[in-house]
């Protein structure tokens, strides 16, 4: 059937025939293309920089990952990307004496912090919070001022007391008792949190027949959960990638050895194996980034939540 089309004008006369529109797009296709181009080159010129971002830092674990399933021989060259899949180099890993022993001591030392830090900070930063006595301001100064002693200035009374007082040098209790009295830093971030819960709820919780007690038990912590949630994370990833503590107090007893007091000595015993290097570094790292996966969206709560009272 012919595409081409006759007119006929009122006197019955045949004018000039007209070709049908047929394949020829029409003005609110293309205006509709250009909008969706238009829109696809925003979103790339507004998200450009944070996937330039998002890539350096990806970027070094895809190579540390790649690295680690290489052989002994490809890690050394110069190629990106395995020839062949090694994935005994991670078996290989626990196969090295102490590694294991290494483990289960971080474990314990970045829970037991955790817990300590956790049940001895939180009504420190309640009384701070909510009391009102004598001091008040004066404690909190002292807690700001121990934020910003380092660690190193009280290293030396401190493993003097210690290691030839208490006779603990080569463990890691040096470390894990002194959480039980609080850290200054939870003790501040807790606190600030804290401010702003309406002291209508507790007292609230007082009429019912509560005391300071139970109040910061069944009242107080439900709330304070995303700020708990923040300084147990910031203690737990400090446990597990602490380095100066477990190097001064445990350095003498392999058997009380940290990952990452024992990845440098794992490192130094096979300087030339870069694969089984990387392999015992990605698995330092993954329960740091898998607690954090999960944890994140309490994590990033709780960090921007304690900053809305000063």
């Amino acid at each position: 059937m012919s595409n081409v089309a006759s007119t006929t004008d009122s006197g019955g006369l045949t004018t000039k025939p007209a070709r049908a529109n047929k394949g020829v797009p029409n003005s609110s296709a293309i205006a509709f293309r250009k909008a969706k181009r238009r829109k696809t080159l925003e979103w790339i010129a507004v998200h450009s920089i944070g996937i330039a971002i998002a890539l350096i830092f990806v970027l070094p674990f895809v190579f540390l990952f790649l690295t680690s399933v290489m052989s002994d021989d490809q890690a050394l060259s110069s190629n990106y990307w395995p020839t062949h899949w090694v994935w005994s180099n991670y078996k290989a890993i626990f196969d090295v004496p102490g590694f294991g022993t290494w483990w289960k001591n971080t474990a314990e030392y970045a829970v037991l912090g955790t817990l300590l830090t956790v049940v001895s900070s939180v009504p420190v930063a309640y009384a701070l919070a909510k009391f009102r006595f004598p001091g008040r301001r004066l404690a909190m100064m002292l807690v700001i001022s121990m934020m910003m002693l380092p660690p190193q200035v009280i290293i030396i009374p401190m493993y003097l007391f210690w290691a030839k007082q208490m006779n603990m040098d080569g463990t890691l209790w040096p470390l894990i008792i002194p959480m039980a009295f609080g850290d200054a830093f939870s003790i501040f971030l807790l606190r600030q949190f804290l401010l702003t819960i309406p002291k209508e709820y507790l007292d609230a919780a007082k009429v019912d027949g509560c005391g300071e007690l139970r109040t910061l038990l069944k009242v107080v912590l439900p709330m304070a959960k995303p700020a708990i949630s923040a300084v147990a994370l910031f203690q737990f990833f400090y446990c597990w990638n602490d380095y100066f503590g477990p190097q001064i107090y445990a350095s003498d007893n392999p058997a009380a050895w940290t990952l990452s007091y024992g990845l440098q000595s794992f490192h130094g015993a096979h300087h030339t194996n870069w694969n089984l290097t990387m392999a015992a570094t990605l698995l330092v790292m993954a329960p740091v980034i898998i607690v954090f996966f999960f944890a994140q969206k309490a994590f990033i709560e709780g960090v921007t939540l304690t900053g809305v009272k000063g």
